[in-house]
């Protein structure tokens, strides 16, 4: 279908104006805020020891959470492109299920789970402390970012179909030779760009991990709960701008590394 030159224009109009108002726009007013007392005052806030702490952790969940999800997300694309098991399409509802539940009832769930008269309560009394402290957080995050190194491997093993690793056992060698030398360089793409949108979902969490994060300044507190920790409780409106400024800045450098990514891969 042939558009006029008006319906084109007025569609790119409404287009802008819409991502203006939505995206532009709000990310311009914090930006103003956090920079208007000057960039000594920016940087003051967010080296705050409260700051500094919720930015370790943050970072320490990622650590601990795509190491696990490589893992399993390696493993179950394999398992669900390769396999032919009872259960496949069960599984592969379980994968997607973190796109359709909500992460606040995640932790809710979680809490029912593991939390004090849960059905792993009793972990409590043996000095294991999952809910409102580390272990809580690091759940709520796996399961919320479960579906990315899976979702992207996937499809990359279907185009690459499975005829070298036919050969390569034909051959002679081995399930893990075969899978080091033949299948983890062919998906190192698409799980390199699984590892980004896991890294860019474990750092912007905030429903799931405010369910089961005490919250605590310098304890058990993420960039995004000292963005609303700041805000809400201390009502201090400058340091929630200048944490999420932060957060913006490691958001874009994040897209900027999945630009690059989808580059080289059109490329290949």
């Amino acid at each position: 279908m042939k558009l006029s030159a008006l319906t084109r224009i007025s569609l790119r109009t409404v287009a802008l104006v819409y991502l203006f108002i939505l995206l532009v726009l709000p990310l311009v007013i914090i930006l103003w805020r956090t920079f208007e007392d000057g960039i000594v005052a920016f940087f003051d806030s967010i080296t705050t020891p409260a700051a500094i702490s919720a930015f370790q952790l943050s970072l320490l969940i990622v650590v601990i959470v795509v190491p696990v999800n490589v893992v399993f997300g390696i493993v179950t694309a394999i398992a669900l492109v390769r396999g032919r098991f009872p259960g496949r399409t069960l599984v592969q509802g379980i994968v997607d299920l973190p796109f359709a539940v909500s992460p606040v009832v995640v932790g809710v769930a979680l809490i029912l789970l593991w939390g004090a008269g849960g059905w792993f309560g009793g972990l409590e009394d043996l000095g294991v402390k999952v809910i409102f402290n580390l272990p809580g957080m690091v759940i709520a995050t796996i399961f919320v970012t479960l579906p990315f190194v899976v979702r992207e491997v996937e499809p990359v093993l279907h185009e690459i179909g499975d005829d070298q690793e036919q050969a390569a056992a034909t051959l002679g060698a081995s399930r893990w030779q075969t899978f080091w030398r033949i299948t983890l360089p062919a998906i190192r793409w698409g799980l390199t760009y699984g590892v980004v949108l896991t890294v860019a979902r474990a750092l912007g969490e905030f429903g799931a991990v405010i369910m089961v994060s005490s919250a605590l300044p310098g304890q058990s507190q993420t960039l995004t709960l000292l963005v609303h920790g700041r805000y809400i409780n201390d009502h201090n409106t400058f340091g929630a701008y200048a944490a999420a400024t932060l957060l913006m800045a490691i958001a874009l450098v994040v897209l900027l590394f999945m630009t690059l990514l989808e580059r080289k891969r059109g490329a290949k």
